[in-house]
């Protein structure tokens, strides 16, 4: 009971002799329980007896013995040689059973999550005090919470986390994630479609992009605002899940033995894999502009740009723009990987420490970083895409050609043209992207 006292007086933080449900859900969220407000709530809803919104002594009491009970078998499951606690070899094989595939310096993490006394097993008590606060429901969604990453998207296009470890990179662990974080950013992408719309066309018109959007708005109607917005979710997650898998491939033939890459190789990475990913889903890019610049009613759907770019131009059509597009890709993946890459190692090292707002506002830092350095070659692409049915779009050559037309036109400003849009767009997008993802991998965890 000793124990059962020194953890309640942990997680009762203001000393109030109770554990409220602010107290209850900061311990939950800082071990990455997800999703831990209605964990929180089950809990409260089952043991909180007199409905104050807060544990008792004697109520937390009732709720570990009813945990005890739980768990008891499976830990003694767990225990494969029954020496009274768990160790590396014991989660390898779990994850094993469960055909997950785990190296040892992550099955070494895992124990450290509730080993309290550095011995590097887990004993019955520590393994009891971890379910308490975790409120998984069986092994699965134990093992679950235990290998999933907290998502930062603030990019255009990645909604999956670019760090995989060795043990996620192999493809039996992807699919509930892969599924969840489309599903999120599918819902992320409609949402904010019209901010979208809206960063592409002062891209092409800049200062009169908002009288013509409402003139087409007269027009097309409120369903107009989503035009392009199909093929725009079309391409997002698959071009995100082959720069992952790109970038993780390479990640580990860099890093060998060593324990993590240098920011110069992270850079290199991103570089590589967002060129690649770029380059394979680019024509859905061309299409995702010319839905979103001419009027509603011009083309038949998806299918129907499609043909009638590759009827009335060419093949090549679907490149045009793509060389100042490579170009931008470059250095955005790059900055971006390299500078999301070195916060989030940073943050390993004292997780207690970093709070979601810090995460989210960093990662916000590597977007605005990525956008700032590559942007213009941005509006570039976009312009020369459009070139092909829009008199007012600058006639460009080539990249540098584009950039002193851009100037002379509109001067420095006009390199810029929809990067507050961009910037608007990265924030209810992320957070959308954050929320909706863990929630999908719990509902499909429950479904599988």
């Amino acid at each position: 009971m000793d124990s059962f006292r020194g953890l309640f007086d942990k997680l009762d933080r203001n000393k109030d002799g109770f554990i409220s449900r602010e107290e209850l859900h900061s311990e939950m969220r800082r071990i990455g329980v997800e999703p831990v407000c209605e964990k929180v709530q089950a809990i409260l809803s089952n043991y909180d007896q007199n409905e104050d919104g807060r544990l008792s002594y004697e109520e937390f009491l009732i709720y570990i013995m009813d945990r005890e009970k739980k768990w008891k078998i499976d830990f003694h499951a767990l225990d494969r040689n029954k020496c009274g606690a768990i160790d590396l070899e014991d989660i390898m094989t779990l994850f094993k059973e469960l055909g997950l595939v785990i190296s040892k310096p992550n099955a070494k993490r895992i124990i450290q999550m509730m080993d309290e006394d550095n011995s590097m097993t887990v004993d019955w008590d520590e393994f009891l005090q971890h379910v308490i606060i975790n409120p998984a429901e069986n092994i699965g969604e134990l093992v679950s919470s235990w290998k999933h990453n907290l998502v930062f998207d603030v990019g255009e296009s990645r909604s999956l986390s670019i760090e995989l470890t060795q043990d996620e990179t192999d493809l039996s662990i992807w699919g509930n994630f892969i599924l969840a974080a489309g599903l999120a950013d599918a819902v992320s992408r409609t949402v904010t479609a019209p901010i979208d719309m809206l960063k592409t066309r002062l891209q092409v018109f800049g200062s009169k992009a908002v009288s013509l959007g409402l003139r087409e708005l007269q027009t097309g109607g409120f369903r107009s605002l989503w035009q392009g917005n199909a093929v725009n979710v079309l391409k997002g997650t698959p071009q995100s899940t082959l720069q992952c898998f790109i970038y993780a491939q390479m990640r580990m033939s860099t890093l060998g033995e060593r324990e993590s890459l240098s920011v110069h190789q992270r850079f290199g990475l991103g570089c590589v894999s967002g060129a690649v990913a770029h380059a394979v889903f680019y024509p859905l890019e061309v299409l995702k502009v010319r839905l979103n610049l001419q009027p509603a009613g011009t083309y038949n759907g998806v299918l129907g740009c499609a043909k009638l770019i590759y009827q009335n131009e060419s093949v090549a059509a679907f490149y045009r723009g793509f060389k100042p597009s490579i170009l931008c890709m470059i250095p955005y993946a790059g900055v971006e990987c390299a500078v999301h890459q070195s916060i989030m190692s940073w943050a390993r090292q004292d997780p207690e420490q970093v709070s979601d707002s810090k995460l989210f506002l960093f990662s916000f830092a590597a977007f605005a970083s990525g956008q700032a350095t590559s942007y213009p070659l941005a509006v570039i692409r976009t312009q020369q895409q459009a070139q092909a049915f829009c008199s007012t779009s600058q006639k460009t050559a080539d990249a540098l050609q584009g950039l002193v037309g851009i100037y002379e036109k509109n001067g420095v400003r006009g390199f810029y043209n929809g990067m507050g849009a961009s910037f608007v767009r990265a924030v209810p997008c992320a957070l959308l992207n954050y929320t909706l993802t863990s929630k999908f991998e719990t509902l499909l965890s429950s479904l599988s």
